[in-house]
């Protein structure tokens, strides 16, 4: 009898959980996220372009690019509107540049009661920190492989 009733509720989870349980169109999300990648992408073209046009170099018009998309994105986040960016257009959003700046910035607000060294200061790489510290740790890695590889001359 006990294994009937909590058999039932099992059930009656089940259901409940597919009931709440959102569903999501795969193709729609992709598309989505393609659109608002491409967008982010074009907006640093253009900019790019257009530091090229008023007679930068490449590589100046490159950095400010980066500077401008960074500063946009941050901006965006402050004003609570990447969110909202983010959840239509999902990983379109966290690839590039901006996904990035987004995901430091974010916390530093989010945190910024607490003040600035133990809310900001601590903070504020809770989530791009470990992509920094991995980042930088692989590429000492590989840069020490490739420097005994060169020093015993099988490369």
């Amino acid at each position: 009898m006990a294994d009937i009733a909590k058999q039932k509720k099992q059930e009656e989870y089940q259901k409940y959980v597919k009931q709440v349980t959102p569903t999501h169109n795969l193709f729609l999300n992709m598309c989505k996220a393609f659109v608002t990648g491409g967008a982010i992408c074009t907006l640093g073209q253009f900019i790019l372009n257009w530091c090229e046009r008023i007679g930068m170099k490449e590589e100046t018009a490159g950095n400010w690019c980066a500077l401008w998309l960074v500063l946009i994105s941050v901006v965006l986040t402050g004003l609570n509107l990447y969110q909202k960016l983010a959840k239509f257009g999902g990983a379109g959003t966290l690839v590039p540049i901006t996904g990035f700046a987004n995901s430091v910035a974010s916390p530093a607000i989010e945190y910024k009661k607490e003040g600035q060294v133990f809310g900001i200061g601590c903070k504020i790489f809770t989530i791009a920190g470990p992509v920094i510290l991995y980042g930088i740790f692989t590429s000492w890695l590989l840069g020490a492989i490739y420097l005994v590889l060169k020093l015993t001359k099988v490369l």
